[in-house]
């Protein structure tokens, strides 16, 4: 709790990126209030990781080991390393992230999907004067926007979406100078948060998704987080959802009798995996629904919309982009608050 900022009982919502007029405000805090649950917590990832890492120990965690195949026996799991070294264990989870091998080996390779967005994010020793009243902000604008959050210990972190193709390279004068370009005539917030963020604390990445498998695993193994069901970031949900299903997987594996036949053993640990992947697939599937659409509905939005007169085509074209705007903007202002309200409700 002291490595991050609690920021569920500040203002948080959507804002124009050009005036910084708030759009619309989430709630943060009454959906855990009322359900005895603590204000939503922000931390660095790198900080929650090294905190995890050195309470778990250095001696069980071993980095650069990339598993690139696994064996499945009746009564283990044998994993095997990139360095041909290999590890025997109970269960095997495939936490491996989006190109994970552990779900090629389970169910074959298929290609990600491209959201046609790429994200640049930093992090920045900032202090803004409504840093005690402002906690989580996205910024709206037409096929971009950027998001900024409270991370505690005096650091904002931020994240650009801007509708690209899949660059591959650094663009031509570096990342900072692109953003400066992109959001250069956004409100005084955005532009201060790239202007103070140094060029090598930006990085960027595009942003893919799969779709939605209903089955994680087979026999002893099973996958987790990206692995199992990659999430697009806009809204802050792809770490979470991979901690709650750490949570759900220990209570099973928890229910596994500690004596019995190898048999009766390997049969609980099978279905101890399988009910995990039971219980956390309807909250993860609405989940990874809200994270498509919003992804589409942030950058339709338009902060003034102009009615031409013309040709019938285009009078209906303009038709249906001012009904798509619409309900994007009745899906920002009244759905999503509600949907937000849930899912900080937690998995039950």
């Amino acid at each position: 709790m002291e490595a991050g900022c609690v920021t569920g009982n500040r203002t948080n919502g959507f804002v124009d990126g050009v005036s910084g007029e708030w759009f619309t405000k989430f709630d943060l805090s009454s959906p855990a209030v009322s359900r005895g649950l603590p204000i939503t917590q922000v931390i660095c990832r790198m900080e929650l990781q090294d905190l995890l890492v050195n309470a778990v120990g250095l001696d069980i965690v071993r980095n650069n080991s990339e598993v690139v195949d696994f064996i499945e026996e009746p009564s283990k799991v044998t994993v095997i390393l990139e360095d041909g070294q290999q590890y025997h264990g109970d269960v095997l989870v495939g936490a491996d992230g989006i190109w994970s091998k552990v779900r090629t080996k389970l169910f074959g390779r298929r290609e990600a999907n491209y959201s046609n967005y790429t994200c640049y994010s930093g992090i920045t020793k900032l202090v803004p004067p409504y840093i005690d009243s402002v906690g989580y902000r996205v910024f709206l604008g037409l096929n971009q926007y950027f998001a900024a959050l409270d991370i505690g210990n005096g650091n904002m972190q931020w994240f650009a979406f801007h509708k690209q193709p899949p660059m591959g390279t650094d663009p031509p004068g570096g990342k900072k100078m692109l953003l400066e370009e992109k959001f250069g005539k956004w409100c005084d917030e955005v532009v201060a948060l790239i202007q103070e963020t140094p060029e090598s604390m930006i990085l960027q990445r595009e942003i893919y998704d799969r779709d939605m498998i209903y089955s994680w695993g087979i026999g002893r193994v099973a996958l987790l987080g990206d692995a199992a069901h990659p999430l697009q970031p806009n809204l802050g949900q792809g770490g979470c959802m991979a901690i709650e299903d750490c949570y759900q997987l220990i209570h099973e594996l928890d229910q596994v009798p500690k004596t019995g036949s190898d048999a009766q053993i390997s049969d609980a640990i099978r279905l101890a995996l399988r009910q995990y992947a039971k219980k956390r697939i309807r909250r993860v599937g609405i989940v990874h629904a809200a994270t498509r659409m919003a992804s589409k509905m942030l950058a339709m939005y338009q902060p003034r919309i102009q009615l031409k007169t013309g040709p019938l085509a285009h009078l209906s074209a303009l038709h249906i982009t001012y009904l798509a705007f619409r309900m994007g903007q009745a899906f920002l202002q009244y759905l999503l608050p509600e949907f937000m309200t849930w899912m900080i409700a937690g998995h039950g």
